[in-house]
């Protein structure tokens, strides 16, 4: 898509970040940036303008228009380069920035906003959207400065070739390799006709490994050959799958995943995967959606 970037600000340390990403998100692409501040109070019925007793330059409306522009100087700061936009849109910010997604390219959100519980890893809007966005979602969290690989969970799956593809372009456009990661493991497949005999065990073992590495193969062929320039490591592991990514994140400077990948439930928009790097990665988090997901 050739849609603009959007970022989401609220006035907090995290949005700032977000809107730094989404920056050079949107010189990458060659797309504006809209930033985006969901203003909820006028639909509450609540008094905008400043205070009888208070600053003239106070209330909530003036706040708004001061965290807005706070950004907007932020990102012009970090890309001068791009076009940049602010939009004060009336609304909550799940439904302002899912209706916004509809026409943009990225859509860019910091891991916590205001207003957070003290411990909550990542707050309800990144979740919210990174199920529901109707275009890939980028959730900064961890070290948003990391100049390592782009990192892509493979999966085989239909949903996870959107993932796949949104990886490779990354990494081309950051002049960066990329490490695609498959993990996999033995405890959902029997090793035979009779897994407690040691040959078969090995046996089914081998072929299982096997399997993954043409699943692996497979997965990133064609994307390969879209993507000459970009140098692709291939990373089979024998782990847990969440585990073996959130260890992949430590040395990335992003981690592209499906929404859903193989084995998610139906109706389930947002896999057990995707929503243990939003909590715990160590690095930003690319959520892609593919079709059917």
């Amino acid at each position: 898509m050739n849609g603009p970037v959007v970022v989401g600000v609220d006035g907090s340390t995290s949005a700032l970040a977000a809107v730094e990403i989404a920056a050079r998100e949107a010189k990458l692409r060659g797309v504006g940036l809209q930033v985006v501040h969901a203003f909820i109070w006028p639909s509450l019925h609540v008094s905008l303008g400043p205070s009888p007793v208070g600053p003239p330059d106070g209330g909530l409306r003036n706040a708004a228009d001061k965290l807005l522009s706070e950004a907007v100087a932020r990102a012009r700061e970090t890309e001068p380069g791009v076009e940049v936009t602010e939009h004060l849109v009336t609304g909550e910010p799940l439904t302002v920035l899912e209706a916004r997604s509809r026409e943009a390219s990225l859509v860019v959100v910091g891991s916590r906003g205001m207003g957070g519980f003290i411990g909550l890893l990542v707050g309800s809007t990144a979740v919210h959207l990174a199920a529901h966005g109707r275009c890939p979602v980028l959730v900064v969290r961890g070290d948003a400065g990391a100049t390592g690989p782009v990192v892509v969970a493979v999966d085989g799956s239909p949903q996870g070739d959107a993932a796949v593809g949104f990886a490779f372009a990354a990494a081309s456009a950051r002049g960066v390799d990329l490490v695609a990661v498959h993990a996999w493991n033995t405890w959902t497949e029997r090793g035979g006709d009779d897994p407690g005999h040691p040959q078969n065990l090995v046996d089914g073992i081998d072929r299982m490994r096997s399997a993954e590495e043409r699943l692996l193969a497979e997965a990133l062929a064609g994307w390969q050959d879209r993507y000459p320039d970009v140098t692709v490591h291939r990373r089979l592991v024998e782990n847990r799958i969440r585990q073996a990514l959130i260890e992949a994140t430590e040395q990335a400077q992003l981690i592209v995943v499906g929404a859903r990948g193989r084995g998610g439930f139906t109706g389930l928009l947002l896999g057990s995967v995707s929503q243990a790097l939003l909590h715990h990665g160590h690095c930003p988090v690319a959520v892609v959606r593919g079709d059917g997901s």
